[in-house]
Order: structure tokens, then sequence, then C-alpha cells
């Protein structure tokens, strides 16, 4: 198993803001990139089925009108990582891609749900 550490997100984006939010993803994304993020992942919705107890749509109470998102960043590890987040606040202000006038965000913030995994199990 590797040192690998892994960060992920649920979102709910309005189906209309699909081109707006792959926009967005590539121009954030590729700060991740920079910051030493072997590999990122963005995935759209399409078999998100409703559960019985609980689910993704409800977990980011997303409406009718919207599409599940799911997406992980993979790091080489968790210093890695801890060292990309602790930049990210400054890179807020100074870097476009992550400002939220020159890169608006195609969806509520509000209701992601996100967190980070070191994995536990690998097969390939």
């Amino acid at each position: 198993m590797s040192n690998a550490y892994i960060d992920g997100f649920v979102i709910a984006v309005p189906t209309s803001n699909k081109q707006k939010f792959i926009e967005h993803a590539q121009k954030a994304d590729s700060v991740f990139k920079e910051l030493g993020a072997t590999r990122i992942i963005e995935c759209w919705g399409d078999d998100v089925p409703n559960g019985r107890l609980t689910d993704f749509r409800r977990a980011v109470q997303a409406g009718k009108d919207e599409t599940v998102v799911f997406a992980w960043i993979e790091w080489p590890d968790k210093q890695t990582r801890d060292t990309a987040m602790g930049r990210m606040s400054e890179l807020m202000k100074t870097d476009e891609r992550l400002n939220c006038e020159t890169n608006p965000t195609p969806f509520d913030g509000s209701r992601m749900i996100f967190g980070g995994f070191t994995p536990i199990l690998e097969l390939q």
C-alpha cells in the first residue's frame, strides 16, 4: 500500500451548468495538479438512485434540476496534501483560477460534502 492520500467531494450542480462546471473544474483542478496532486477525477452522476434511508442526492440536498457530482483528488501523501491545502487561502486571493470573480463557482458550495481519506485497500 502506498502513502497516497485522497480528498473526496460530493456536490449538487444545476444540470444546466454542466459545461460551466467542467470549465470551472478544469481551471481550479489545474491548481491542485501544480500543488502536487497526482490525479483528479470529476464524475457527473448518471445512475444515482434514491436510497431507503439516505443517498448521495439527500446528502447534498440535490433538487430535481441538479445532478450529483462525485470527485476525488489523489495526492502522493498526506504531507503534500496538507501543504497544498495550507496554501489555498492565499491562492484564493491571488490566483484567478480560484477567484470567485474570475472563475465563479457554478454550484452551491455550502452543500458540498468533503473529507480526507487514508487508503486501506487497493486492488488493481
